[in-house]
């Protein structure tokens, strides 16, 4: 029988007498910084890969498609977060609805989601670091990164998060200058110009790419023990962030494209400061300037996504789907030190294995699996646990959370059948780690 809302709590406080647990200290405010500065990043880099696949109208499609599904699972995904807000959210949500199994499934999803989008934004960091001074190296600059973020988030949630909100504030307000530099120059005809090669199954090859617009927007849910009164909090950070990304990212991907030849723009990581280029001219003030501010945005989607995977990391460990010692809670700082150094320790490796491209699939790959998991984990909650107290109720159930599920699972069809080889990775590193996960044992209580 699955541990009950009273026993898992109880479980969670007597862990709380042998060591520090996470402090409940996050401002509504302070969520949504978490909640932007987690997505953020997908706004400045990685979304015009998509062009090269489909074309900016393809493009285009496939972002409306995305951001329908996003607002419905955001709708559906705070009704779990709020009735169970707990560090491991989705691979937490699909324990209490399925057992044991599904969840090590939706925790090995959540990591791969959370743990691959740091060493692409650091990437991006690096070339935009290089755009502005090339005699700085792209791949020490990105693992330079790690190490900064990594002791910054160690030295206190609280910190982290003040952090956290002065960053994605100057990201957001950065994005804005942008849209009102560049939307002068604006013209339909180049938006529109030079689709002719793409077809209809570009909208589908495109689709990870417009995941990038939104990805790690639930990672909300990894910060949600430490969220002051979080009935409340959460639905008001959830919305409010859903609202300001979709009029983020839809502003500067469409004014982007109709600036000039997007096709320049289709595989770099820094096509914002290309764009405000091609604008105003390489040497204008207003190039180098957004350039070096650029650097606000990847900041901050670094230092959220590094809060987001420490804290799956941490709630994985301490129910026993990872090693204890990843669940220990530094005592002067209360923060999980191990999880967010062994975490880094993989962006490392994923920084020499592949492209920006390439992770950025691997981790939408790992999103919309943890979106299913999730959206079939409240449909059986739903039944199962009737008398849960939900302080947020998903409108138009089961309609909205329906929309999520299918449109998650179209996304993961599209994703798989145009990169067979890296879901055939994804794939392969789950059955293992899984096979590995049973013959070592199960501490958590199964459901079924």
């Amino acid at each position: 029988m699955v541990e009950s809302s009273t026993d898992s709590a109880s479980t969670h406080a007597d862990e709380s007498t042998s060591q520090p647990g996470l402090r409940k200290v996050i401002t509504t405010a302070q969520l949504w910084s978490i909640a932007v500065g987690m997505v953020i990043s997908g706004e400045y880099f990685g979304w015009n890969y998509g062009w090269a696949v489909a074309g900016t109208i393809g493009f285009l499609v496939a972002t409306l498609v995305v951001t329908v599904m996003y607002l419905a699972f955001i709708f559906s995904y705070t009704e779990l977060t709020t009735s169970i807000p707990d560090a491991g959210g989705p691979f937490t949500y699909a324990n209490r609805a399925f057992g044991s199994t599904a969840a090590f499934i939706a925790g090995f999803a959540t990591l791969v989601d959370f743990l691959m989008a740091p060493p692409a934004i650091a990437a991006a960091l690096g070339a935009y670091a290089n755009f502005l001074h090339p005699e700085l190296p792209v791949l020490g600059v990105a693992m330079a990164t790690y190490v900064v973020f990594i002791t910054i988030n160690i030295l206190g949630i609280k910190e982290s998060a003040n952090f956290s909100m002065i960053i994605t504030v100057l990201a957001v307000v950065e994005l804005l200058v942008f849209m009102a530099l560049v939307a002068p120059s604006y013209q339909t005809r180049n938006f529109v110009a030079h689709n002719e090669p793409y077809g209809a199954g570009g909208v589908f090859a495109a689709l990870p790419f417009a995941i990038w617009f939104y990805l790690a927007i639930e990672g909300v849910a990894m910060v949600a023990e430490e969220v002051k009164n979080p009935k409340k909090t959460i639905p008001r950070g959830y919305l409010l962030s859903i609202g300001t990304l979709v009029f983020l990212a839809l502003g500067t991907m469409i004014l982007t494209a109709g600036v000039g030849d997007w096709r320049l723009l289709s595989q770099i990581d820094y096509p914002l400061p290309e764009t405000l280029a091609m604008v105003w001219g390489r040497n204008s003030p207003w190039s180098k300037v957004f350039a070096s501010l650029g650097l606000f945005g990847l900041i901050a989607s670094f230092h959220c996504n590094t809060i987001g995977y420490s804290r799956q990391i941490f709630a994985l460990a301490r129910s026993g789907y990872l090693p204890g010692f990843l669940a220990k809670v530094n005592r002067r700082f209360q923060t999980p030190h191990w999880a967010l150094i062994w975490g880094g320790i993989i962006g490392f490796i994923a920084l020499f294995s592949g492209t920006t491209g390439d992770i950025i699939i691997l981790s939408a790959l790992g999103a919309v699996v943890m979106y299913i998991s999730s959206m079939v984990s409240l449909f059986k909650l739903r039944q199962k646990e009737p008398d849960l107290e939900r302080p947020f109720i998903a409108p138009f159930y089961p309609y909205i959370p329906a929309i999520a599920l299918l449109l998650s699972c179209v996304c993961l069809v599209a994703i798989v059948y145009y990169n067979v080889w890296l879901s055939v990775i994804f794939a392969g590193l789950l059955a293992v780690s899984l096979a590995l996960f049973r013959v070592i044992g199960i501490r958590l209580p199964d459901s079924r």
